[in-house]
């Protein structure tokens, strides 16, 4: 089979496009023709071995994965013996990076608790687009910031990957929801059901005077003054993504921070979770959510695809169409 490897950290000029061959799967395992995948921040901490902590999971001084791709949809081919949930023919889409990406290929075998059926109006370039962003923006907002109907989530960077899943998913649960954007996306985050929409190359966040109970750090590097100001007395910060400064900032100042008043700040590293997958299969289902696709890219095109998301431009998700 074809399939995109890494062999050393760097740039996207390192990834090669390769002969390889197509796995077998164990008595716990499901193989899966891949029909798309898609490019996540994650993907691009496997491919440059930045921040360097990150080395410690992903492998000291080469990639420990060498196939990248963490999402994927596509076709159940075969099972192994003891596999219950799944069987040939059915149409799946999963979360890889728990279980050694590998999803920039034509086939993938992995362990049948990291799919789940993928949603019925979705095609699989659309529900690649899903796993790994639409569950962080999930855990973020319904685990780590415990919204409920009625209360005010600021999202700032609403327009990428995760936070046009954030910007849905808030809304899903009843909340109030502030989207910080560029001038180019502000239809965008409008389309996507935002109550409210600001443009932070004219709107100084800075001197903006409402209180937020939960705030998402999705991008941008404001300082956590500024996000401390910005919440309401029992209002939580999270992390979630973007600059290495801001997590970095976060990590360090949230001790403090969280002691200093009854404000709390965190970062979290998002975990792939059948059971999530599962709740975004609902949710798209419902039309309560939907995947934005900014461009996609063949196989052979996957280090220009790395290139592009590289910028820190796109809208939505950049796609891998295996």
């Amino acid at each position: 089979m074809k399939a995109i490897i890494s062999e050393r950290y760097g740039s996207p000029d390192t990834l090669k496009l390769s002969e390889v061959t197509t796995p077998t799967p164990k008595e716990n395992q499901v193989l899966v023709r891949v029909h798309a995948s898609s490019i996540n921040f994650g993907n691009f901490v496997l491919l440059s071995g930045k921040p360097r902590l990150a080395r410690l999971v992903f492998g000291l001084m080469k990639p420990k994965f060498p196939i990248p791709g963490g999402d994927m949809a596509g076709i159940v081919e075969a099972v192994g013996a003891k596999v219950t949930q799944f069987q040939v023919g059915d149409e799946v889409f999963g979360d890889l990076s728990s279980s050694g990406f590998g999803a920039f290929a034509e086939y993938v075998v992995v362990d049948e608790k990291t799919l789940a059926l993928k949603p019925n109006n979705l095609s699989f370039t659309e529900a690649a687009a899903v796993p790994m962003a639409a569950t962080t923006a999930l855990q973020a907002i319904r685990d780590k910031g415990g919204v409920k109907a009625g209360q005010k989530v600021l999202i700032y960077g609403a327009s990428g990957g995760v936070g046009t899943f954030a910007v849905q998913i808030a809304k899903a649960f009843g909340a109030e929801v502030t989207a910080v954007v560029s001038t180019r996306n502000i239809d965008i985050a409008r389309s996507l059901g935002a109550d409210h929409v600001m443009d932070y190359k004219k709107d100084d966040i800075k001197n903006h005077d409402q209180t937020y109970d939960l705030i998402l750090g999705v991008n941008g590097c404001q300082s956590m003054r500024t996000y401390k100001r910005l919440l309401k007395e029992n209002g939580i910060f999270v992390h979630v993504g973007g600059e290495s400064s801001q997590m970095y900032q976060t990590m360090i100042q949230r001790s403090w921070l969280s002691m200093s008043g009854k404000k709390k700040f965190m970062t979290f590293l998002q975990r792939a979770n059948q059971n999530d997958l599962v709740s975004m299969k609902e949710f798209i289902e419902d039309g309560k959510v939907k995947p934005v696709i900014d461009r996609s890219y063949s196989l052979s095109e996957v280090p220009e695809a790395f290139r592009y998301f590289e910028k820190g431009h796109s809208q939505g998700k950049v796609i891998i169409e295996i």
